[in-house]
């Protein structure tokens, strides 16, 4: 189709505004990106609603009881903390939120992000979400999740530091954070750098605790990180995707041959998640044909060079003046465009009523938290349209961030112990098949088949392994019970989480 036609689609009742336009109010928070304006009503539930909605709608095909049901969906813990920051002579009141949603499995563990729109009911849902999350890719941690409503924008790094540090002061005074209590990660808005501070910090209230590195994870390498963390969520979802399209069942819904080669991909949001997805499916043989941001799209149906866009981005602010693709001012057109998959890897809220039946991607892949309300997944489905759920494809990173929690606790880096002794191995079995085959390799050949693993590639391996086991188990579920994979993924994570429940017993509950 071409983009004039697609123009001619777009839907433009709504105003546009930035992607943190609004401050939100706790209880009632609306996200403002212009898409979400385009995409929902005001009819529609909101983010903790929805989490809530789809938890209800698996728990019919649980095997847990009413009374277990309701202790698992019940948020455990929440902190709600203010304090002031002095900016241009004046004080500003910070708020910041952390959420246990539930501690079955310790610690607790979820992002922590920076927004103006960041509230209660967002941060409630989140670490809900988190929680199905962990036991979906049986990932040994409750579900927790944290923010403070700023816009990181709008201050200067050393103010972010102190802000920074000042909520991880307040963590550490409540027991909120600590490596057996509650992990904290990267979140929208948050990054390595401030993981570093909020280590930091805790290293300095806890001298003495030895395993103090692994009270946050996500942080850069010289402070304890794995290598593999900054793409993990975005490897996820290519791996996620990937073992999908491999289905029988899909690929006859899709009208699909079931391979990455060739497979049209659009991606939205072209951030972290975003940016080392779609560089996965491009090294893999997909043709990333559009990417949509909050203010314009970049479409090319030959296929978009990734890193030269993001190359583009980074020198000039903005895809506006891209050589090698149409840069179209209302992203919702390219949002709607043909392709075989859409991975929406932004907010969320991001399809609902007002735009679902104009999506014609054969394939949702949730990327982002959130990103199609309950409406929207109905009318997608009612289409013919398989989705795969953010609580199974985006958990790349708490898988990832599980590994570097497990080697700040070793303090030892992966691959250290055996790394050399794999290659002698290899090195003496090769020798003796040279030896029989009468050939010597060359040394290149000799080279690959003796490398040992490094600590990247072992984290991959892991990654993959459990979006392999994780995929397969929410097929067999659906396919046993005839549900869709939303409700399939939510049904085995209540499972899990009743089972650990029942497991441990319950002190102090019954008389």
């Amino acid at each position: 189709m071409t983009l004039s036609l697609l123009a001619a689609n777009c839907f433009k009742a709504a105003s546009r505004r930035s992607a943190f336009g609004r401050i939100g109010t706790v209880g009632l928070r609306t996200l403002t990106t212009s898409v979400t304006d385009q995409a929902t009503g005001p009819e529609e539930p909101k983010f903790l609603q929805a989490v809530e909605l789809y938890f209800d709608r698996a728990s019919k095909h649980s095997t847990a009881s009413p009374d277990t049901l309701r202790h698992i969906k019940s948020t455990d813990t929440v902190l709600s903390v203010t304090f002031p920051m002095e900016k241009n002579g004046k004080t500003v009141m910070i708020r910041g939120y952390r959420s246990q949603h539930s501690r079955h499995r310790l610690p607790c563990k979820g992002g922590i992000r920076y927004s103006s729109e960041v509230d209660l009911q967002e941060v409630e849902a989140l670490s809900a979400l988190m929680t199905y999350k962990c036991a979906v890719v049986d990932v040994p941690f409750g579900g927790g999740k944290g923010g403070i409503m700023i816009n990181p924008k709008d201050w200067t790094d050393a103010e972010l530091e102190r802000i920074t540090r000042r909520f991880t002061l307040e963590l550490c005074q409540k027991n909120f954070i600590g490596p057996g209590v509650d992990v904290p990660a990267p979140d929208v808005g948050t990054g390595p750098r401030e993981m570093g501070w909020i280590a930091d910090t805790y290293r300095n209230f806890y001298p003495q605790d030895v395993n103090g590195a692994a009270c946050v994870t996500g942080k850069a390498l010289s402070l304890g990180g794995v290598r593999g963390r900054t793409e993990a969520t975005g490897l996820g979802v290519y791996y996620g995707i990937r073992e999908f399209l491999g289905y029988p069942e899909v690929q006859k819904q899709m009208k699909h041959h079931g391979k990455i080669q060739d497979t049209t991909v659009i991606v939205q949001g072209f951030g972290n998640v975003g940016y080392w997805a779609s560089k996965f499916f491009e090294s893999n043989g997909a043709k990333i044909i559009g990417i949509v941001e909050h203010d314009v799209a970049a479409y090319n149906p030959s296929g978009i060079n990734v890193e030269q866009l993001s190359l583009w981005r980074k020198e000039h602010g903005t895809f506006r003046g891209f050589p090698d693709a149409q840069i179209i001012s209302e992203p919702m057109t390219v949002l709607e465009a043909e392709c075989d998959v859409l991975i929406p890897a932004a907010l969320e809220r991001q399809i609902g009523l007002r735009n679902a039946h104009r999506i014609r991607a054969k394939l949702i892949g949730e990327a982002a938290n959130g990103p199609v309300t309950p409406g929207a997944d109905e009318v997608l489905r009612t289409n013919g349209k398989v989705i795969i759920p953010d609580l199974l494809l985006n958990a790349g990173g708490v898988c990832v961030s599980y590994f570097e929690w497990a080697k700040n606790l070793s303090h030892l880096r992966f691959g250290r112990m055996n790394k050399r002794w794999d290659e002698r191995s290899k090195e003496q079995l090769l020798a003796l098949v040279e030896g029989n085959a009468g050939r010597e390799l060359s040394e290149v050949e000799r080279r690959q088949l003796i490398h040992g693993a490094e600590e990247h590639e072992l984290v991959y391996s892991g990654l993959e392994d459990t979006m392999i086991v994780a995929c397969n188990e929410t097929r067999q579920t659906a396919l046993e019970k005839n549900i869709d994979y939303r409700t399939a993924a939510m049904a085995n994570s209540i499972n899990k989480i009743a089972a650990s429940l029942a497991g441990s017993g319950s002190i102090f509950t019954h008389a």
